[in-house]
Formats: structure tokens, sequence, C-alpha cells
């Protein structure tokens, strides 16, 4: 398990993602430009009701801003891990992309949400937290939901640990979960805020070992799939 941890969050393959001087001013413009973007689309969709019709368009058009973003600011990798088992003749791990490994981190951070659901139910203030993000759901189609949830995480993901990681010179893992925790912020939810601190730094830190993309939307997107599914549940 500990290998196995250090291969997905930790230890750094090899791989050749320079950027001229030129490319990357470029990336840090076109992103900066997106991020003030990205704040006035938020604080439209943050004015929306629970319900409301506006609700769904917004979502989608937030996402549509971080993807493209994303995709403007340059050059996307999907990235690389370690294999589980060495080459057999060389005694070295080959080069695999992450998909099981991201996604069962995901579901382990949820699981880990759910257990502390456990005792945020207890605490009015922060329940109260909760139930109104929870409110959206409520309001809205579950099928719909899981669409706009999963397209949301994947937009996130491309941006905050994909254009932006990239145009961070120095401490790229710190500098995109503290971005990413400010854009949660401007929610005004404790709880969402939280979340987005423990997101944040792992996947920045799976972003940091594989040197890609691949693996952050899939831990996103397996945990707040989870959350948006078990949420109801615990606080119905």
């Amino acid at each position: 398990m500990r290998r196995w941890v250090r291969r997905s969050l930790w230890d750094v393959v090899p791989r050749d993602h320079r950027q001229s001087d030129a490319a990357l001013r470029r990336r840090q413009l076109v992103t900066a430009g997106f991020v003030l973007l990205g704040a006035v689309v938020l604080g439209i969709s943050l004015r929306i009701e629970p319900g409301s019709v506006w609700f769904y368009p917004a979502t989608f058009a937030l996402a549509g801003v971080w993807a493209l973003g994303a995709f403007v600011s340059g050059p996307l990798h999907l990235g690389r891990i370690p294999a589980w088992r060495r080459h057999e003749r060389k005694g070295e791990h080959r080069l695999v992309r992450p998909v099981l490994a991201p996604i069962l981190i995901g579901l382990g951070l949820a699981g880990i949400f759910v257990i502390g659901g456990l005792v945020v139910r207890e605490i009015d203030w922060l329940d109260r937290q909760v139930r109104s993000v929870l409110d959206f759901a409520d309001q809205g189609s579950l099928p719909i939901l899981v669409v706009v949830t999963a397209v949301n995480g994947v937009a996130e993901e491309l941006f905050f640990r994909g254009a932006l990681y990239a145009a961070l010179p120095r401490h790229p893992v710190a500098w995109s979960s503290v971005a990413y925790v400010i854009a949660t912020l401007a929610t005004g939810n404790v709880m969402l805020t939280f979340a987005a601190i423990l997101l944040g730094v792992v996947v920045g830190l799976e972003r940091r070992a594989s040197g890609g993309v691949l693996a952050p939307i899939l831990t996103h997107c397996a945990w707040s799939l989870s959350m948006l599914l078990a949420l109801p549940l615990l606080f119905g």
C-alpha cells in the first residue's frame, strides 16, 4: 500500500515538458485572463436560486470557461505513472496512464468525507452549510446533475491542474491549490472550501507525480460523483 501511494502521489516520473520563456509568458497571460472571466461567470452563477432554469446553463458556461482557458493556454499532457509490476527483464517499472489508482484515491477521499459527514451533521451550522449545497441537488434531475458534476470536474482539473499548474514556475502544487481554494471561497460555503483544500492538495500531488491531468480528473470525478450520491443519503 505504501509503495502504491508513493507511485500515485509522490514519485515523479521522468518527462520533458519544458516551455520556452515566450510560451510560459503567453500561458501566464491567458491563464490570468480566464481566471478573471471565470470569476465573473462564477459570480453570476452564485446569484441563481436553486431550481432556476438558469442553473444548468450557468454551470455549463463556467465549465466552458475553464476548459477553453486550459486548451487555449498551451499544450496539456495526460501523464503517466509507474506500473504496478516491474519489467521482467530489466527490473524497471514501465510507465502507464494513471486510471485505476486515481479512481481508488477519489473513492477513498469520498469515504473519508462520508465519515466526516457523520460528525458534521451533528453540528448545526456546518449541517446547514452542507444542506445549502444539497438544495441544488434536490431541485434537479439526478441524471443531469451527474453530467454537470462530471463535466465540471473535468473542466476544473483541465484548468487548475493543467493550464494554471503549468503557468506556475515555482511551487505549482501549493499555488494551484491556493487558487482553487480562493475560487471556491467565492461560494461562501465553508464545507465546499474545506473540501477544496483537501482535494486540491491531493490532485496537485497527482499532477506533480504523473506530469499530466488524467489522474487529477479521474480522482476529482470519482470523489465528486460519490459525494453527489452519498450526501443526500447522509443528510436527507
